[in-house]
């Protein structure tokens, strides 16, 4: 699988991850549990690494450190959550809950969801990032009508990571957040790289909708979330062989008409 570097670090992160929201978020029957395994199974074995999660997913962050605790496979994994409450106290009793239910002592990415409070937990961050609970800090955001702050935020902030909504049919990111990050150094994971997904029944694949993500040289890596093991298998592929250049992604949208 391709890997891109993180500009903060240098260190290289395969180009395609697994997002939790919703597909995670079941209970402890094997039936629930066992695809979600494969899913992780496959990730791995394709060379990925990056599992996002977030308190906002209901069950999803104690499934994923149920699932990487039996398999052994704590240290091929990326993990990636976020803090999301208001104030100082709450944040840090949440971040210490999500390590608790993710079974570690160290998170690799820590960042805060939708800006929630994000003055007040950036600088918890830095301290624990300093003191080595956490390899790196980010914040996130999906919608457009919170672009301008974003914005300002990855402007004035020294971020590792920012995470966006960034897709074939969705891209708002593309004009100055893309730009931005590659500029100020920030990595960039893509949530929804799928847009609102009726591409998928109507024009194209799963591939080629991460490939025209990942074509994006802004772009770290891509997170789509799935369940399904044959899906994670699809989304890996993208990860492999050529990646199209702008004039190819030029071709791409003018195809599908956007």
């Amino acid at each position: 699988m391709h890997t891109r570097p993180i500009p903060s670090s240098g260190a290289m992160l395969p180009v395609i991850g697994c997002g939790t929201w919703r597909s995670f978020d079941v209970g402890q029957s094997a039936s629930d549990r066992a695809p979600l395994a494969e899913v992780l199974r496959v990730l791995f074995d394709a060379g990925g690494s990056v599992i996002d999660s977030s308190p906002m997913y209901g069950r999803a962050e104690a499934v994923v450190g149920d699932l990487l605790s039996p398999v052994h496979n704590r240290d091929k994994a990326f993990i990636a959550t976020k803090v999301w409450t208001t104030g100082r106290a709450a944040g840090i009793a949440q971040m210490q809950r999500s390590m608790q239910l993710l079974r570690t002592d160290h998170i690799e990415l820590m960042q805060v969801h939708n800006l929630l409070d994000w003055r007040t937990h950036l600088a918890t961050l830095r301290g624990w990032k300093q003191d080595g609970r956490i390899s790196y800090l980010g914040v996130t955001h999906y919608t457009p009508s919170a672009y301008d702050q974003l914005e300002a935020v990855m402007r004035s902030e020294p971020l590792d990571f920012v995470q966006l909504n960034y897709a074939i049919d969705d891209r708002a990111a593309e004009r100055r957040l893309l730009p931005l990050a590659a500029d100020r150094g920030i990595a960039v994971l893509v949530n929804q790289p799928f847009g609102g997904g009726g591409l998928f029944e109507c024009r194209s694949w799963a591939q080629i909708l991460l490939k025209y993500v990942l074509g994006h040289p802004a772009v770290t890596c891509a997170i789509p979330g799935t369940g399904r093991p044959e899906h994670m298998q699809e989304n890996a592929r993208a990860g492999f062989g050529t990646l199209p250049d702008a004039a190819f992604r030029g071709k791409m949208l003018a195809s599908l008409r956007l």
